[in-house]
């Protein structure tokens, strides 16, 4: 009986870890990527099971394909070149703020003492909007757009903005704008991507695209995209973009009493550079700060 429910727990692992591929198909196949890392495992276990009552091509097939199916989360960035340890380049700090953070003045600090040069904003609320007015002088240039019932998004720079130059997708979760920096202009964005499939996700996502696609030269990218980076939504907008993910894929998402923890907050450049997580502070999502330069293109 054991034996047969281990098989039985093996084959349902190996079908919903193969489907997890599958988000090009259907976007249930990006829900399924979300527990990849858990089905892996899951298999994993399995295989060293099956080992021990002796079924050693069945358990090998399965630990094969939980080692080469588990997402690497911290496998150092090829791309991360000297950022792993300068603090040289631009930076850009990163954060879903949670709609009813008890006391944003304590995240606005923090931004003021990082000092970095662009800040993404998700969750902006009723509660939280007075954040945009603490961060001051110091980030004159700042564009907020409504979203959901959760809050809106924003970005602000401490470079002058391009008269005109502000995007608001408020039905979609994006603002954006262009500033203009020593070298060029440059084009910042915050995103906050709905859940995946069963909700809307996929579409959100669809009617983005375009927008994103649109914006020409150097961009940054800042976003709570609730969805891990091995999916294939985000290596989507990673290429229309023409962007790179920076990494390592640090976990900002802690939930179920910890059981699921999951990277869903991400930076993409057109350039290359590296991410740190940051404090909570507050909100249930930690930050990043990313540290990058821009790269020219091909």
């Amino acid at each position: 009986m054991i034996r047969i429910s281990v098989f039985l727990v093996t084959i349902c692992s190996a079908a919903l870890l193969t489907a997890s591929f599958m988000g090009a198909l259907h976007p249930a196949g990006d829900s399924l990527a979300v527990f990849r890392s858990y089905l892996a495992l899951a298999l994993l276990a399995c295989g060293l099971i099956l080992f021990a009552f002796r079924r050693r091509w069945r358990g090998g097939i399965a630990l094969l394909f939980a080692i080469i199916s588990l997402p690497p989360l911290y496998w150092p960035d090829s791309r991360a070149g000297a950022f792993a340890t300068s603090g040289s380049g631009l930076s850009l700090y990163q954060k879903n703020m949670l709609f009813r953070m008890p006391d944003p003045a304590v995240l606005g600090r923090d931004i003021l003492t990082r000092a970095p040069d662009f800040v993404t904003l998700q969750e902006v609320s009723g509660v939280n909007l007075a954040i945009l007015d603490e961060l001051g002088t110091a980030y004159p240039s700042r564009q907020f757009c409504s979203f959901a019932s959760v809050g809106g998004v924003a970005v602000a720079a401490r470079w002058p903005m391009v008269e005109g130059s502000g995007i608001c997708a408020e039905h979609d979760g994006l603002a954006a704008m262009r500033v203009n920096m020593p070298d060029g202009p440059v084009w910042v964005v915050s995103i906050h991507l709905h859940w995946p499939w069963p909700h809307s996700q996929s579409e959100q996502v669809g009617r983005l695209l375009p927008l994103l696609a649109g914006l020409s030269g150097a961009k940054v990218i800042g976003g709570d995209f609730n969805m891990v980076p091995w999916s294939y939504r985000m290596r989507q907008i990673a290429r229309r973009t023409g962007t790179n993910r920076l990494g390592p894929a640090h976990i900002t998402l802690i939930k179920s009493n910890g059981w699921l923890r999951v990277p869903i907050d991400h930076v993409l450049v057109s350039g290359t550079g590296r991410v740190e997580r940051l404090p909570l502070l507050g909100s249930d999502h930690f930050g990043l700060l990313a540290r990058f330069h821009f790269t020219a293109p091909d």
